[in-house]
């Protein structure tokens, strides 16, 4: 089956000290226009009334006129309409209640971005070339993008430690469905490894965070003890977030591997639905959940199985996948987290992460030949899918 991929390819630049001001003269407009443009939609909504794209559009050309406002005519005004369709989007989401209610951007907190569309960009011969700006943009070519392929959109962004990066969108017609396979695997996440698969495999959390924690909490400290607005404030907050730029660059890495291993490995996938936003409220447990990144794990099978023509199942959460013998079916009453290996009564002794992978595994492969189910709680909040199992209570 033929698929259709828009895929995303991110490079760094390395701007000259004309393009570098143009583009932050850019961000801080698209800031404006955004911010301007949800108060006067908040206002309206106040009234009972609605403002749509062609109105907000209608008001950026009224802005331009105004003499305190004439200064986003000096930026390239692709990226301003861009700002107004994010807009709609997010009120979109917000109305089919998928998102919460938007928020104003913050100038030291927000996304620093801006997006152009084929009008506002050239790319002939691997040199990009931006509206408003006299030469192209120095780019650091890591990758080629897919032959015959050209960007439609052109995102450019500067991150918390001042690096600069442009994304491109386009079709990638290498993606294509892999050789199916009748290999199926359970995975079970944790934290003391970050994954136990159903074959046994065990691989190890490799703790990005807790490595570069001293270096981090001695940026920190650094960073605390210089005054607030100072130049020597903005070198040692760009220091920490170099080491966070860090971090988040060798967890992502390590991430892309495992899934694109796993993915190209196995036909059918199965998980588990766990409700990370909820877990991390454990305080003693957060900041290790957040390192292992669970969320993003999922996230990246789940595009990456799509992709090449896999399964992913996601069992309901309220499986008992750690208190279930594999073997013989025996459910225990109860299985405290420091318990890590047990003995069922029928004499099998189980790894607790392993055995909750294989019980995942058969779970999964049932639910999907009854064609039940089997992802309620991101869909439809409170349902329950065919594999919701609870110890029984008994009787006394």
């Amino acid at each position: 089956m033929a698929i259709h991929v828009k895929r995303a390819f991110k490079y760094r630049f390395y701007p000259a000290d004309a393009q570098a001001a143009e583009l932050s003269r850019t961000f801080g407009c698209v800031r404006k226009v955004y911010n301007m443009a949800l108060a006067a939609r908040t206002e309206a909504w106040a009234r009972q009334e609605r403002v749509n794209y062609n109105q907000s559009s209608a008001m950026l050309t009224a802005w331009k006129k105004t003499e305190e406002l004439a200064f986003l005519n000096e930026v390239s005004s692709v990226p301003l309409q861009q700002a107004l369709r994010h807009l709609q989007g997010a009120f979109t989401n917000f109305f089919s209640k998928r998102a919460k209610y938007p928020r104003f951007k913050s100038k030291r907190k927000s996304r620093a971005s801006a997006e152009y569309t084929s009008s506002a960009f050239t790319f002939r011969d691997g040199r990009l070339k931006l509206a408003k700006m006299a030469g192209p943009l120095d780019i650091v070519w890591s990758r080629p993008l897919p032959e015959g392929s050209v960007p439609t959109t052109v995102t450019v962004s500067r991150d918390a430690a001042g690096r600069w990066f442009v994304l491109m969108l386009c079709d990638d017609p290498t993606v294509k469905p892999l050789a199916a396979t009748d290999a199926a695997v359970g995975i079970d996440v944790g934290l003391d490894h970050l994954l136990a698969l159903s074959t046994g495999e065990k691989i190890a959390n490799p703790r990005h965070e807790r490595r570069d924690r001293a270096r981090l909490a001695k940026a920190q400290r650094n960073c605390a003890r210089k005054e607030k607005g100072s130049a020597n404030r903005e070198k040692a907050r760009r220091k920490v977030a170099r080491i966070y730029a860090r971090i988040t660059d060798r967890r992502r890495d390590g991430l892309h591997k495992l899934t694109t291993r796993l993915v190209r490995e196995n036909q059918t996938l199965v998980i588990e639905d766990l409700t990370v936003r909820n877990m991390v409220r454990n305080r003693k447990l957060a900041r290790a959940i957040s390192d292992a990144a669970w969320a993003e794990f999922r996230s990246l099978l789940e595009y990456k199985a799509a992709w090449y023509g896999r399964d992913v199942v996601v069992v309901d959460r309220f499986f008992p996948s750690s208190k279930l013998c594999s073997h013989c079916g025996a459910l225990q009453d109860r299985m405290p987290r420091h318990v890590r290996t047990w003995t069922c009564d029928c004499g099998t002794v189980h790894d607790r992460d392993v055995n909750a992978a294989k019980n995942l595994l058969a779970a999964g492969l049932a639910v999907s030949v009854c064609g039940a189910g089997v992802r309620p709680q991101r869909r439809t909040p409170g349902g329950q899918s065919a594999t919701k199992q609870k110890t029984p209570r008994r009787e006394p």
